[in-house]
């Protein structure tokens, strides 16, 4: 595994673990933060798996976008479609004035 892949793993591993962090808060739990870190971390993985495969890949936050890019994607990876769609929600609305997430 490439050096850099590492890198975009451990970056992904984090943003699962202050999500699951997130998650067990029992007073005042941040619930948009979980929703942004649940979609970066997505991201992250996605990218992983590109990079460690040699594919080139734009600074793209959409993850069905991504997912297209992987190999085999009809054959494996379309069929995270539908939650790649709903993890893509995550990555901006949360993060400003107007939407606010629940549990």
């Amino acid at each position: 595994m490439q050096p850099l892949t590492l890198e975009w793993i451990n970056k992904a591993d984090n943003d699962f673990a202050t999500a699951e962090r997130e998650l067990r808060v029992r007073k005042l739990p941040n619930y948009d933060a979980v929703c942004f870190h649940a979609q970066q971390c997505a991201e992250k993985y996605i990218k992983a798996h590109l990079q460690d495969s040699g594919i080139a890949f734009p600074k793209e936050h959409n993850l069905a976008v991504l997912l297209m890019r992987l190999p085999d994607y009809a054959t494996t990876w379309a069929r995270l479609e539908p939650e790649c769609a709903i993890l893509t929600t995550y990555a901006v609305p949360y993060r400003y004035p107007g939407m606010t997430a629940d549990r």
